[in-house]
C-alpha cells in the first residue's frame, strides 16, 4: 500500500529532525516559564516528538510543522495538569495561560535565553550547565550529551537530574537576569556556546571526529545571544568566530572524509558571504570600545580567512595579536599557539625554544607534542618528532586526529598541521582558549606598529576555565 507521506520517508525523516532542532528548545524554554517544572516541559515535548514520529511518516508533514509540534505539546501539557493533582489550585490559571500560547514559537524567542542564563547560574556546577543547555536549549539526547562528556550514558542522566534538583531546591529563578547580574553571568553562558562549538569541530568522543550539526547550533546560539544583547561586544566576537570557522567548513574535508589541515584548503571553497558577515561583526564589536578574547580570537581567525593563500599569512599581524591576547588570557595554550605563529616570523628553533619552556605545564596535552614534533621535523630532527608523534598520538581518542597523526608517522601527512588549536581538556584546570584566523584587525584593534593591549582591566579572565578543546588549523 503506498504512503500517503507525499514528500517520502527519508525527506519527512529529515524535516522531523530539523524541525525538532529548531523547535525543541523554544518548546522547551517556553513551557518551563508557563509550568514553573523543567522536568515536564522536557517530557512534553518528548512525548510531542513521539506523537509527531508515530503520525508524520503515515500522513505527510502539516503546512506548518513548528506550529503543528507547539499545539501538540501545549495539548498534551493541559492534559498532565489536568491529571494530576499537584496542579489543582493553579489549573485555572496555568490553562488559560497554555492556551493563549500563540501558535508560533517563532514570537517567543527570549525564552530560550531566559533558559540558558538560568542553566548557567553559578550555583550549578560547570559541566551541568553545559549538560541542561545542550539538553533543553539544543536538543541533544541524553546519549549525545554522555559522548561529549565521555561519561556512561546512566552517569549523564543522573548529573542532569541532579542539576534540575538543584534549581528547584535553590529556588533558581527562570528568568534573565538583571544587567549587573546578567554581566557576571555572560561569560559563563558564553562559554557554554564555546564548548557546543569546540564539540563540534573535534569531538571527545566516538567514531566521529566532526559534528557539523554542533557547530551549527552553537552559532545558532551565539546569534541569540549577539541579537538579544546588541551592545555587548563578545558575544558578536563569538559569533564572528563561530561563523569564520563555519565559513571554512566545505574545505575542511576531503572527498573521504577525512579533515585538511589548513595550509592544504582549497580556499576557493570557503564561503565569502559569511566570512564578509564575520568581518562586519568584529568591526561593529569594535564599535562598542571594550575589546575582549573572544573578538580577539576573532580577529587572528580573520587574518586567515582574508589571507590569499597560506604563504601570504600576515604572520607579523598574528604575532601581534596573540600578544594582545596574552594579556587577557595567559594561558600556556595561548603561549604554544604564539610559538607556532614565531615559527613563520623568526624560524623553528625560536618557536621551539618557546615549546619547550611548556613542557611542565602542558606534557599531558596531545597537541603540544605534535606541535613540537613539526618543529622537530622542521629542524632536521626525525627521529626526535616521530616519538613526539607517537605521544600525541597515545594522548588522544579523536578519530580524525589520530588518522593525522598516524599518516605523519608513515611520512605521509602534511607536517603543517601543528598549528594551535582552541584549548584542551586541562587537568591542571588552566585557562584554554586559543585561536587562529584576522587580518582587517589591524583597523579594529590597533595598527601595526603596536601590540599593547587595549584591552581594560575588567575584561581579564578571572581564574581558570573548565574542560574545553576545539579548532585552529583545521
Amino acid at each position: 500500500m503506498p504512503s500517503a507521506d507525499p514528500l517520502g520517508p527519508q525527506a519527512t525523516r529529515s524535516l522531523i529532525e530539523r524541525v525538532f532542532r529548531e523547535e525543541a528548545g523554544r518548546l522547551t524554554a517556553g513551557l518551563v516559564r508557563l509550568l514553573g517544572d523543567f522536568d515536564l516541559a522536557e517530557e512534553m515535548v518528548g512525548e510531542a516528538v513521539v506523537e509527531v514520529l508515530r503520525r508524520w511518516p503515515s500522513t505527510g508533514p502539516p503546512r506548518r510543522p513548528g506550529a503543528w509540534l507547539l499545539t501538540c505539546a501545549r495539548n498534551k501539557a493541559l492534559g498532565r495538569i489536568r491529571r494530576e493533582a499537584r496542579f489543582q489550585d493553579r489549573l485555572p490559571d496555568l490553562a488559560a495561560r497554555i492556551q493563549a500560547l500563540p501558535d508560533s514559537a517563532e514570537r517567543e524567542p527570549d525564552d530560550r535565553l531566559r533558559l540558558i542564563f538560568t542553566y548557567c547560574h553559578p550555583a550549578l556546577d560547570p559541566d551541568a550547565q553545559v549538560a541542561l543547555t545542550l539538553r533543553a536549549v539544543v536538543g541533544l539526547t541524553t546519549a549525545e550529551i554522555a559522548r561529549a562528556f565521555m561519561v556512561p550514558e546512566g552517569t549523564l542522566a543522573k548529573r542532569v537530574t541532579r542539576a534540575k534538583q538543584n534549581i528547584a531546591k535553590a529556588g533558581i529563578p527562570y528568568r534573565a537576569p538583571e544587567s549587573e547580574e546578567r554581566a557576571a553571568r555572560l561569560p559563563q553562558v558564553m562559554r557554554v556556546v564555546y564548548l557546543v562549538f569546540n564539540e563540534g569541530c573535534f569531538t571527545t568522543a566516538g567514531d566521529v571526529g566532526v559534528r557539523r550539526e554542533l557547530v551549527d547550533d552553537a552559532e545558532w546560539l551565539a546569534a541569540l545571544l549577539a541579537g538579544a544583547l546588541p551592545q555587548e561586544p563578545e558575544p558578536l566576537g563569538l559569533l564572528a568566530l563561530i561563523r569564520l570557522h563555519a565559513a571554512r567548513w566545505p574545505a575542511r574535508l576531503d572527498a573521504g572524509g577525512r579533515l585538511v589541515p589548513l595550509a592544504g584548503q582549497d580556499r576557493t571553497r570557503w564561503d565569502a558571504r559569511r566570512i564578509r558577515s564575520a568581518t562586519a561583526l568584529i568591526e561593529r564589536a569594535a564599535t562598542l570600545g571594550r575589546p575582549g578574547p573572544y573578538q580577539i580570537e576573532a580577529a587572528i581567525t580573520a587574518v586567515h580567512c582574508e589571507a590569499p593563500g597560506w604563504k601570504e599569512t600576515d604572520w607579523p599581524q598574528l604575532r601581534r595579536l596573540y600578544g594582545m591576547l596574552l594579556a587577557v588570557d595567559p594561558s600556556p595554550v595561548v603561549r604554544l599557539n604564539r610559538a607556532v605563529v614565531i615559527s613563520h616570523t623568526d624560524g623553528p628553533a625560536a618557536a621551539l625554544a618557546q615549546v619547550e619552556d611548556l613542557t611542565d605545564r602542558l606534557g599531558h596535552y596531545h597537541l603540544f607534542h605534535a606541535t613540537r614534533a613539526s618543529l622537530l621535523r622542521d629542524l632536521g630532527r626525525d627521529s626526535e618528532a616521530a616519538e613526539a608523534d607517537r605521544q600525541a598520538l597515545r594522548l588522544t581518542t579523536n578519530p580524525a586526529e589520530r588518522s593525522l597523526l598516524t599518516a605523519r608517522l608513515r611520512g605521509g601527512g602534511d607536517a603543517t598541521w601543528a598549528e594551535p588549536r582552541w584549548g584542551y581538556r586541562s587537568p591542571s584546570a588552566d585557562t584554554a582558549l586559543v585561536t587562529g584566523n584576522t587580518q582587517p584587525a589591524r583597523r579594529r584593534f590597533g595598527t601595526r606598529k603596536s601590540c599593547a593591549c587595549p584591552v581594560p582591566e575588567p575584561a581579564r579572565r578571572q581564574g581558570p576555565l573548565n574542560p574545553c578543546r576545539g579548532p585552529w588549523g583545521l
